[in-house]
């Protein structure tokens, strides 16, 4: 069940056909058709938006998500104030990732600074560092130190 890798000729050349085939979703799990990156940039996909992700940051993503839906689907330069003045330990890490973001989709995909705002953003949990904390009557106790994916997702206003 390997999956057939196409050249990028070839690609270019059915550009219509191969991007209504991969449009279309598998008939059992109506998941979209899993593209490489290859495929992916010769057919043009991504090229509407910029994306940052963080990996493995040592915060929890429960308080990552707190500030994320104060940014999402707001102007960039409103996220900005919002982060800026967000008394929040994810704040930081967040200012910083939606700064990438927009690097990527003005440097890489020419996009217009003044029409970007926050499209998509989300965090999903990464590994959990386990620790033991000393109890009483030579117990122990578990501390779960989480962390989590970061993605910010920044596109044009139509």
């Amino acid at each position: 069940m390997a999956k057939e890798i196409i050249s990028k000729k070839e690609l270019l050349k059915d550009k219509e056909k191969a991007s209504e085939v991969y449009s279309k979703t598998h008939r059992k799990s109506n998941k979209p058709a899993l593209l490489t990156k290859k495929e992916k940039r010769a057919l043009g996909i991504g090229k509407d938006q910029g994306i940052a992700t963080l990996k493995y940051a040592r915060i929890a993503p429960r308080k990552v998500k707190i500030v994320l839906d104060l940014i999402r689907n707001k102007d960039i330069d409103e996220a900005y104030a919002i982060l800026r003045y967000t008394p929040k330990a994810a704040s930081e890490i967040l200012f910083k990732l939606l700064e990438s973001a927009e690097a990527n989709a003005v440097n890489n995909n020419e996009l217009d600074k003044d029409e970007l705002y926050v499209a998509d953003c989300f965090a999903n949990q990464g590994p959990t560092l386990k620790r033991i904390r000393p109890r009483a009557q030579g117990r122990a106790s578990r501390i779960r130190k989480r962390t989590s994916h970061i993605t910010i997702v920044v596109k044009e206003r139509d």
